[in-house]
């Protein structure tokens, strides 16, 4: 049994509108892609069929583990989020206590993480840093770069 995986709702409609895609469109191209090599003669000394076989299992594969992933996938729900502690989908406004300088990121499941949008994997460093706790809070955070303190400033959703 795989691990439960949780989602927002954008995340949840990605991942379906992806697993849909890759049963129909990409299904399709790869099946037309045997049938054209298949017509190109002698299956046993054709390098196209089996390269085209090979991707079509590689596909089939994935369309696998994205069901997998789906069916053990759970929707958090956004309206029960509690603002007064920073949990998972909080968007948190911190403070670098050394230099002054602030950034807002919103901590999110690790299959949704995009640093440049701003949304760091709740199972990232400074997210594991900042779970739990509330605005005003100090805390140290071991990052790659070494210790660096963090005053949170604003929790919001």
């Amino acid at each position: 049994m795989s691990d439960v995986t949780y989602y927002t709702q954008e995340g949840l409609d990605k991942l379906k509108e992806e697993l849909h895609k890759l049963k129909t469109v990409d299904r399709a191209a790869i099946s037309k892609q045997i049938a054209e090599a298949r017509d190109k003669g002698d299956l046993s000394e054709n390098a196209e069929y089996d390269a085209a076989k090979e991707a079509q299992g590689m596909h089939e594969a994935k369309i696998a583990k994205m069901e997998n992933t789906l069916s053990t996938a759970r929707l958090i729900d956004e309206s029960k989020l509690d603002l007064t502690k920073v949990l998972a989908l909080s968007i948190v406004k911190i403070k670098n206590v050394k230099n002054g300088a602030s950034m807002t990121y919103q901590l999110v499941p690790e299959t949704e993480a995009d640093l440049k949008t701003g949304k760091i994997s709740v199972k990232s460093p400074i997210a594991q840093g900042l779970l739990g706790k509330s605005v005003g809070d100090k805390t140290e955070i071991q990052v790659p770069a070494g210790k660096m303190e963090f005053e949170i400033l604003e929790i919001s959703r």
